[in-house]
C-alpha cells in the first residue's frame, strides 16, 4: 500500500491518523436511504441522514450531518442523467455554489464501477467496485496517470464479535484508511444506497450493476 499525505477533502477532523472501522446503521428499511447512523469505534456518533416526506422516492437531495445537526455535504442527482450522476457540495448548498466532487456510473451498459471526480488543483479520482447491496465494496484512490491504485475506504458486513455471527445488511462497517476523509465517505455511501440498494425503483432489474461482488468476511 502507498504511504502518503491525504487531502482534506470535506472536514479534517473526520480523517484519522490510524486505519478506523465506523459502524454504519441504517435506521430505516422500509425505503432505501430513509435514515443512517455512523459511529466511531467507541461508540461515539459522528453522522447522521435523516430523510422523512410523503415521496420516498425518488430523493434528489440528500443532507449528510455531523452528530449535532450541522450540514456537512449536500448531495443531489442530477436529472436527467444515464450514468445516473450525483454532485456534492460542501455544507449547505448556497446559490450559485460549485460542486466539490461528481459521482456517477463509468457504464450504463451492464455490470460497471462508480467514478468520483474530486475538483480542485490539483483533482483527485476515485473508483468504486464490488457489491453495495450486498455491503462489499471497496474504494480506491486513482493516480493522475491511472498507473496503479490504492484501496481508501471498504465497505463490508460487520460481524458480531461475541457470536462471530454475520449481522444483517443494515448494520455494516464502513473502513477508512489513515488520513481518508470519513465524511467524504459516508457521503459516498449515501449516494451508493440510493444508485443500487435493494428495491431502488431507477432500475429495471435487481441485479447489482456495480462490479463482481467481493467475498464477504468469514
Amino acid at each position: 500500500m502507498m504511504n502518503k499525505e491525504r487531502a482534506v477533502i470535506v472536514d479534517a477532523k473526520f480523517s484519522f491518523s490510524q486505519e478506523t472501522q465506523l459502524t454504519v446503521h441504517k435506521t430505516s428499511v422500509f425505503f432505501p436511504g430513509d435514515g443512517f447512523v455512523a459511529y466511531d469505534p467507541n461508540g461515539k456518533l459522528l453522522f447522521r441522514f435523516d430523510s422523512y416526506g410523503p415521496e420516498p422516492h425518488p430523493r434528489d437531495e440528500l443532507l449528510l450531518m455531523d452528530a449535532s445537526g450541522k450540514c456537512l455535504l449536500t448531495l443531489m442527482r442530477k436529472r436527467p442523467s444515464l450514468h445516473q450522476r450525483w454532485e456534492g457540495f460542501v455544507g449547505e448548498k448556497a446559490h450559485d455554489q460549485n460542486p466539490l466532487f461528481s459521482m456517477f456510473r463509468s457504464s450504463i451498459i451492464g455490470r460497471s464501477s462508480v467514478t468520483v471526480e474530486v475538483y480542485g488543483d490539483p483533482g483527485e479520482e476515485y473508483q468504486i467496485e464490488g457489491s453495495y447491496s450486498q455491503r462489499c465494496c471497496k474504494i480506491y484512490s486513482i493516480p493522475s496517470d491511472h498507473s496503479s491504485r490504492e484501496s481508501v475506504a471498504e465497505i463490508k458486513r460487520k460481524v458480531d464479535p461475541s457470536s462471530n455471527v454475520m449481522l444483517g445488511k443494515d448494520v455494516f462497517w464502513l473502513n477508512l484508511q489513515p488520513g481518508f476523509d470519513g465524511a467524504f465517505a459516508m457521503g459516498l455511501v449515501l449516494i451508493l444506497d440510493q444508485m443500487y440498494d435493494d428495491g431502488d425503483g431507477d432500475h429495471e432489474d435487481h441485479v447489482d450493476p456495480i462490479s463482481a461482488p467481493l467475498n464477504p468476511p468469514s
